[in-house]
This record gives structure tokens, sequence and C-alpha cells, in this order.
């Protein structure tokens, strides 16, 4: 009985340190998600600006490439997730918000493309995508205490705002390249260069 209680303490002991050692870790992100967001997303939107000029191929050529990586990385995660998924360690309250966070971002994503799609149109639905990409970079930057991110948000939902008001597709994608490079990338490269720092 004595040794059953003894070994009841240790395991609490090992999962109090689990969940201190968890917490301490989220609280630091890799960026290396944001970095390949984001570069995905720029260069979507540049060489859509190069095909406006140049006229290579249709105009959402490279956006519907883009897509077509994304539902495969969806498709990848999903069966990843059904069938290996992996022993779950300590849960957070951090790893369950974000959790929840990412699922309420791709719905919320899949609307405004559907409404792009639909009749939106992609004039009105880019500084729509802006907007959700400002609201989910402060929420993350907020939760880890991340100020590059804080700071890229209101940069990314200025730009969001700025992109209402111009009259070509050229412009929006210029004004999209610009809000995930200030919103991903370059707070994505930041944190992933101090992760590196603490990890040495």
């Amino acid at each position: 009985m004595d040794e059953a209680n003894q070994l009841s303490e240790k395991e609490s002991f090992l999962i109090i340190r689990q969940m201190i050692e968890t917490a301490k870790l989220e609280q630091k992100d890799d960026g290396k998600g944001w970095i390949i967001w984001g570069w995905q997303l720029f260069l979507a939107s540049v060489l859509t600006v190069l095909n406006l000029n140049t006229h290579w191929f249709s105009t959402y050529f490279f956006w519907n490439i883009f897509g077509g990586i994304s539902l495969l990385f969806l498709f990848y995660t999903t069966l990843k997730y059904l069938f290996f998924k992996p022993r779950e360690g300590v849960r957070t309250y951090t790893r369950d918000i974000f959790q929840k966070l990412n699922i309420g971002f791709f719905i919320s994503l899949m609307f405004i493309i559907i409404a792009i799609n639909v009749g939106v149109g992609p004039m009105m639905g880019f500084p729509l995508l802006i907007n959700l990409y400002g609201f989910w970079i402060l929420i993350y930057g907020t939760a880890l205490s991340f100020r590059p991110s804080v700071i890229g948000a209101f940069i990314t939902w200025a730009l969001g705002i700025a992109a209402l008001f111009v009259n070509t597709f050229e412009w929006i994608m210029i004004i999209h390249a610009a809000a995930v490079l200030c919103g991903y990338i370059i707070p994505g490269h930041i944190a992933n260069m101090e992760f590196r720092k603490i990890n040495r």
C-alpha cells in the first residue's frame, strides 16, 4: 500500500514537471509553420503579379497550385492524425487553445475562399483574408507573448484596410504579399532565430 502511494506521488511529481516543461516550450514557437505558410502565400502573390504582366498562364494559376498543395497537406495531416496518431504527451491549456484556434482559423479560411468563388470576388475576398490573418497572428502573438507577431498583426490589418481602397487585382496581390511578409515571414524568422538560440 505504501509503495503504491509512493509510486503515485512520484508519478504526480513527474506529471507536474512535464506540465511545467511543456508550458515553457509552448511559450516559444520555432516559427517554421509561419515561415512555410508565409513563403507559400508570398510566392503565390508575387508570381501572380508577374503573371498579370507577362500573361504566362491564367490569372489564378499560381493560386490554384497553392490550393492544390494546401489540400495535399490537409489530406496528409488528416491521415497522419487518424492512422498514425502519436502518443499524446501532457495536455496543457495553451495547447488546447491553439488546437481550437487552428480549427476556427481554417474553417474561416475555407468560408472566405468559398465566398470568393461564389460571388464575393477576389477584390473583396483578399482584404477579408488579410483581416483574418491579422486576427490569427494577434492571438498567437499575445498567447506566446511574442511582440513581433503582435506588431505584425497590426501592420497586417493596416494593409488589409488599404486593400479595400485599391481598384486593380495587381495592387491587391502586392498588398497581400506585403501583409504576409510583415505578418508571417518576418516574425516567423525572428521566432526561429530565438528558438534556435534557446535550444543550442
